[in-house]
């Protein structure tokens, strides 16, 4: 595997004013006003669905018809189907889907190789997770947020309201990129932890020396709705680099003295890109939505491509 190389406007508004973004904040005015305006955008974009109307996969007494299943000595009279009983004399349940609030969990990637880029891929996947986060709340949908390194790093537990807005802009503000990943052991701690099914939102450069497909089949196996943000820095595919150089790896911290010419270039660059295949066969494989988003591109711009998607929030 090779690893990039070290070398709700007016209330938003009334509350942000009572708090100077310091030099260097990704939070800044800037990002406040893109967040008025994604906010207003989701808004037009599921203007015609209820507020928390989305519906688990769970079943149990609601009214939207799901399934059958044999009848067991305790179920409920009431909800045999006697015209089913009448034509092949069996008696079977009818089961129903259960509507209950969606639970949105966001995964940031926060591993040493992370920090690379201009800008850096931390501080664009602060920006993505805030802002999906907002308007997920936004739309009174439960946001969690998790770091993920060697495992979960740590996390916010489900909140709901946007007034909550602040405690994830505090949580992910001194957020820095180090350790090295490791997707499959994140991935089982936070199945582990986290019992109340949701859609799960991994924001990623998903570089990881043992490989990213365990862990992302952990949360398939764990009945989440995964979506994946693959983060990109266009230097990683075709890096700019002098014939001569000390390339260390920004996870394991290992080094080696190479001499780049153009053939073995060509040749990183032909690595890479079957890289991002493998990421996309794997994911389509595994029925994960993926999104690969350049950090060159404006971070509104990709918040915009999500809500055109669909599925991962409102």
């Amino acid at each position: 595997m090779i690893l990039p190389f070290r070398h709700r406007s007016v209330e938003v508004r009334s509350a942000r004013d009572k708090r100077t973004a310091a030099p260097g904040d990704p939070f800044d005015e800037r990002f406040w006003n893109k967040l008025e305006y994604l906010a207003i955008v989701s808004r037009k974009v599921f203007s015609g669905r209820a507020r928390a109307e989305r519906r688990s996969k769970k079943t149990g007494s609601g009214i939207e018809f799901a399934d059958y299943r044999h009848y067991c000595s305790g179920d409920d009279f009431r909800y045999l189907d006697w015209n089913v009983y009448g034509r092949l004399g069996r008696l079977l349940t009818r089961l129903y889907e259960e509507e209950e609030d969606l639970t949105i969990y966001i995964l940031l990637d926060r591993s040493a190789s992370m920090a690379f880029g201009e800008p850096p891929k931390l501080g664009y996947g602060k920006r993505l997770a805030a802002a999906l986060a907002y308007i997920g709340l936004g739309h009174l949908d439960r946001v969690s947020l998790h770091l993920v390194g060697e495992g979960i790093d740590g996390r916010l537990p489900p909140a709901r309201g946007k007034h909550h807005i602040f405690e994830i802009l505090d949580f992910l503000r001194p957020v820095t990129a180090a350790g090295r990943t490791d997707l499959a052991a994140a991935a089982r701690a936070f199945v582990a932890r986290n019992k109340r099914r949701g859609v799960v939102i991994l924001i990623s450069d998903l570089y990881d020396h043992a490989g990213f497909e365990a862990g992302l089949r952990q949360l398939c196996y764990g009945k989440f709705e995964s979506y994946v943000l693959h983060l990109l820095d266009e230097n990683e595919a075709r890096p700019r680099l002098p014939g001569e150089a000390l390339l260390v790896d920004a996870e394991t911290g290992e080094g080696r003295e190479v001499v780049l010419s153009p053939g073995l270039l060509e040749r990183y660059a032909e690595a890479h890109a079957a890289y991002l295949g493998r990421v996309e066969a794997f994911c389509r494989q595994l029925q994960i939505p993926l999104i690969p988003l350049s950090t060159r591109i404006p971070f509104e711009d990709s918040v915009l491509r999500i809500l055109r998607r669909g599925g991962m929030v409102g």
